[in-house]
């Protein structure tokens, strides 16, 4: 095949050619994001149940629906929390179960269910997560001085959403700090009472000027007509020419009893840009989309509403295309500049120009035209595949200079060009091919791994093959041919030189080296085989790690007051913690309160702030957070503060909502939370004191109303007439809407601001003799603490606190015995026992690839023994790459492992390379010389054969990768501990390659040759090589 091709090499340029053509083609319509599009395998459930206790939300509505959720395909755990007026469902699935038919049997589910709920209850929301739940930018919408609030609100909903909802690559706008316009209808009292009117005749009078007929039609002869009446009202004017009847038959105009007005309904929330409050718009990207082509839509949109709406002050935050090109450009910097110096490294081992020019050429070639791949296969450009790039060009190299290398041997050997080149490809064929499959072999098992890292591994293995097989056909068919082109004109007597200087020199160093190591094989030997138990120790001394801490300059801080505060004495707050941080952040902003964001997944309450702080460095960003925390702890005790940084695509999918390490119980008898009294003693008594309260144990103050039902009955009061009267005064009570092409504006009765005792003492309500008697005589309040929410699970109803103990196992014994004592089913749950199994998975798919490595290297070299060489060498790499982790205060993290399989590949590549080697010489010596002998030769000849080959790849390939360790931004953030990984495994292992596998083969096989020694000194001076 190799003869057929050269003896056609415009038709293999033209091939070539057209692969590339294509490939560039191709690669401008790659997308670009910062990972691969792996599905964030949550569904969250929300309820809005106003009026409605947690647990009341509990028992109604979160039980029915966890219970009818229970058989869903693919679901992995589910945790439900419910709290005052709210309450959610998290539903966790497994990594390959697809989301988007669980998202549709979630809500089929749901509706089905409809009927068991309660009447009053709005449709549960189910949010899908995935990655586009992070903003690419967030508008804000700030109203100039003198401008009203309502109308901008009215503004950025009916226009500027829906103009930014039209830019090619948006799927959701979506808005928060809105203040809608309604009317309000406040009854003078005096006036209803001296009329012998009451509320409800106001009420009724306003209900039926606003009624419309449900599509009534008549005939009238041959005509059909549809009725509606003339009676609904626009306006406060409208509303207040109504006319009030009284039960005696007076009536008046509503405007004598009742004052209406426009007026902004009850904020829940407020958003802040830096100490002004506006609105601000979140703009979503379509999955396919490419933000680096979507976000200059975007400025180019609110530059034109800059000067459409002079009005309204616009800017843009958290821009995350500055993450993708801070992730992406890096990397793609680091590894242009990784391969210069890579192609340089050429010129100071080889004698001639001739052959890193063909290299140079291979090089680029193949890294274009695995686009093509990458096209076929639907990946992306992203940190992930171009990862397996790196590990893909360490590989090119390598098979580019064993072949070169080998043609130059053959044309040393006497064969013409032509004969060399197919000779060359030949010999080196079977032994690339399967270094090839064992890199794949490795990858194979690991993508099984359950959760993201084998999603990870996954798009990391399609690369990896992508570019790996594309390295074979180059160094099959484009290098021969190269290579007959560029020394087509030279003679056999006029070889170029194929070492320079430089590697005469490190050849001369390898030899005295291997004489000392041959010298003293036992004492060798054994020193390398101590290094492998000592190396892997040092895992223990590796933290554990998701991700690689990445360098922030934003920060969010989550307050919690955990006081009974209203929104507005939250805003306050906030702009005090505002004025006191002036001048040391660039950008700040605040969602308080209740959040209206529709693609919101978690939870919000009055008394909750969210508030997002840009600063200039990392430095500022960690002394200002720390100086912010201290301040609210002195200032507000009772505040819940959790800083953290600001959320990306990353953290969407590798973020947790686990606890690390949470001690759960269920009652046993009552099936309920205990009661709070009951619960404060049982702490007490903890087998230790090293927790904190989880959610269910949280409490918070209420204010608890109850009814006399024996003085109610007394004066023929119902208890439903109570409770309208009540809502009607503590509530906004809502009369009617007004309907007018989409928009509606609530009509609401205006609730009284004063304090309860007041309220209940000045407010009356009739009884059955006709007279008004006072709420206070059938109503009292009292002030409780009690549980702030109600969690649940699988199994129902649990408490739980979580354990802050270095060592929160040890107290596993003594908190069963606590929980059976008092009739309590204790459970343990959290990030700990999911990091421990995802470990002891990962140990059971490494022995699973060690194992298929084995069969292939078996059948490879036709031997049970030699096999075993190579899989030596693994953990010494792995050392290796430990040591350098460690020095480094690198942790043991999803992309140090991912280097770790980078390195291993290349350290495989080099062994299979060396003992294919090895085997061909003992084949070519053994009829002319002594069985140890002819080992002694083959073992000493192919380590310098094999040297120039591994001496490059490894210099090449941490060249390659080395100017990552001096970049900038979360790609080198990211990929730095896969560089530091391939570092410390490369250099381990090149050392590995040259003298361990030697000397592990001599010590396996020695006693199947003849008992014949042969100085070591003796071989280099018989040596016909070099």
């Amino acid at each position: 095949m190799v003869r057929f091709l050269l003896a056609r090499p415009i038709a293999v340029f033209m091939t070539f050619l057209a692969l590339m053509v294509f490939s560039v083609i191709v690669f401008r319509t790659l997308p670009i994001s910062l990972l691969p599009p792996i599905d964030v395998p949550q569904i969250v459930i929300k309820v809005n149940y106003p009026n409605a206790s947690p647990e009341a939300i509990e028992q109604n509505v979160l039980s029915p629906i966890r219970e009818s959720l229970m058989t869903l395909n693919g679901l992995e755990d589910m945790d439900s929390k419910a709290g005052a007026e709210v309450g959610s469902i998290r539903l966790i699935f497994d990594y390959n179960t697809p989301m988007d038919l669980a998202y549709i049997e979630v809500n089929e589910k749901i509706d089905r269910l409809t009927n068991s709920l309660p009447s009053d209850l709005s449709r549960p929301q189910v949010i899908r997560v995935n990655t586009n739940d992070i903003p690419v930018v967030r508008v804000q919408v700030t109203p100039k001085a003198g401008f009203d609030f309502t109308e901008v609100s009215l503004l950025t909903e009916n226009v500027l959403k829906k103009r930014l909802e039209q830019l090619d690559g948006v799927s959701l706008v979506d808005i928060n700090g809105k203040k809608e316009r309604i009317i309000t209808v406040s009854p003078d009292k005096a006036a209803l009472r001296a009329l012998g009117m009451s509320e409800e005749n106001v009420i009724n009078a306003i209900q039926f000027g606003n009624e419309e007929l449900p599509g009534i039609s008549v005939e009238d002869g041959q005509f059909r007509y549809y009725l509606r009446l003339a009676t609904r009202v626009d306006n406060p004017a409208d509303i207040m020419k109504l006319p009030v009847t009284s039960s005696e038959g007076v009536t008046v105009d509503l405007g004598r009893v009742a004052k209406v007005q426009y007026e902004v309904n009850e904020v829940m929330g407020f958003h802040l840009f830096g100490e002004e409050e506006g609105l601000v718009i979140t703009v979503h990207k379509q999955a396919a989309a490419k933000m680096n082509e979507l976000l200059p839509r975007v400025y180019e949109a609110i530059d034109i509403f800059q000067e459409d709406y002079p009005q309204v002050d616009f800017a843009l935050t958290q821009d995350q295309s500055v993450l993708l090109n801070a992730g992406i450009s890096n990397l793609q910097t680091s590894l242009l500049f990784g391969g210069m110096f890579a192609f340089g490294v050429l010129f100071i081992f080889m004698g001639n120009y001739r052959t890193p020019i063909i290299i140079g050429i291979s090089l680029p070639s193949s890294l274009l035209i695995s686009f093509l791949v990458f096209y076929f296969f639907e990946l992306s450009i992203n940190v992930i595949s171009l990862s397996g790039l790196a590990l893909g060009l360490g590989m090119l190299i390598d098979n580019s200079i064993i072949v070169l290398d080998n043609i130059t041997r053959k044309r040393k050997e006497g064969l013409g060009l032509f004969d060399a080149c197919a000779e060359g490809v030949n010999e080196v064929m079977s032994a690339l091919i399967s270094s090839v499959l064992t890199t794949l072999a490795v990858f194979v098992p690991l993508v099984f791994l359950s959760g993201i890292s084998g999603a990870l591994f996954f798009d990391q293995a399609v690369s990896v093959a992508a570019i790996l097989s594309v390295s074979l056909l180059v160094a099959f068919i484009l290098l021969p041919m190269l290579y007959h082109f560029f020394f087509r004109k030279k003679s056999q007597e006029g070889l170029p030189e194929e070492d320079s200087r430089f590697f005469k020199a490190v050849l001369k160093g390898y030899k005295r080296l291997y004489v000392r190591i041959f010298a003293k094989r036992g004492l060798s030997f054994g020193f390398f085989l101590l290094l492998i138990p000592a190396g892997l120790a040092l895992a223990y001394l590796l933290p554990i790690q998701g991700l690689p801490p990445i360098e922030k300059f934003d920060a969010v801080v989550r307050i919690d007051w955990n006081e009974p505060i209203g929104v507005e004495q939250n805003r306050d707050r906030v702009l005090s913690l505002l004025e006191n941080m002036q001048g040391v952040y660039e950008k700040a902003e605040a969602d308080i309160g209740v959040r209206q964001f529709i693609l919101f997944d978690g939870e919000s309450s009055l008394q909750e702030a969210n508030l997002y702080f840009l600063f200039e460095t990392q430095a500022s960003k960690t002394e200002e957070m720390a100086r912010l925390q201290s301040l609210l702890r002195n200032t507000y005790p009772r505040a819940q503060v959790e800083i953290s940084d600001a959320p990306n695509a990353f953290d969407q999918l590798f973020a947790s909502n686990l606890p690390f390490y949470e001690v759960r119980w269920k009652d046993l008898t009552t099936k309920r939370p205990v009661e709070e009294e009951r619960m404060d003693v049982w702490l007490l008594e903890f087998p230790t004191q090293e927790f904190e309260r989880g959610p269910s144990l949280q409490k918070e103050a209420s204010v608890v109303f109850r009814l006399d039902p024996s003085r109610m009955a007394l004066y023929g009061i119902q208890a439903n007439d109570l409770q309208v009267q009540i809502k009607r005064l503590f509530g906004a009570y809502t009369i009617t809407d007004i309907k007018r092409f989409g928009e509606i504006t609530p009509i609401k009765l205006s609730a009284e601001r004063q304090d309860f005792e007041a309220i209940l003492r000045n407010n009356t309500i009739r009884g059955k003799d006709g007279v008004e008697y006072a709420l206070s005589n059938f109503i009292r309040f009292d002030y409780e603490n009690q549980y702030k929410f109600v969690t649940a699970d699988k199994g129902g109803v649990y408490q739980s606190v979580l354990l802050t103990s270095e060592n929160p196992t040890t107290y596993n014994s003594e908190i069963f015995s606590w929980g059976a004592e008092r009739n309590l089913s204790v459970s343990f749950f959290g990030q700990y026992f999911k990091d421990r199994e995802t470990i002891r998975e990962l140990i059971g798919v490494l022995l699973v690839a060690v194992l298929l490595l084995y069969f292939i290297l078996s059948a490879q070299f036709e031997s049970f023994v030699q096999p075993l060489i190579v899989i030596f060498t693994l953990p010494l790499g792995i050392a290796g790459a430990f040591l350098v982790l460690l020095l480094t205060g690198t942790s043991l993290n999803v992309m140090s492992a991912i280097g770790l399989v980078v390195m291993l590949g290349i350290m495989v590549n080099d062994a299979i390379l060396k003992i294919d080697t090895i085997n061909r010489l003992r084949i070519k010596y053994a009829p002319a010389m002594p069985g140890r002998e002819a080992l002694d030769r083959a073992l000493f000849e192919a380590g310098e054969i094999r040297l120039k080959p591994i001496m490059m790849t490894s210099v090449t390939t941490i060249l390659a990768l080395l100017p990552v360790v001096f970049s900038s931004g979360l790609g080198a953030d990211l990929q730095r501990p896969l560089v530091f990984s391939v570092i410390g495994g490369l250099t381990i292992g090149t050392f590995t390659a040259l003298y361990f596998v030697p000397l592990a083969y001599w010590f396996l096989v020695r006693h199947k040759t003849q008992d014949t020694r042969l100085k070591t000194q003796n071989m280099i001076h018989s040596s016909t090589m070099y």
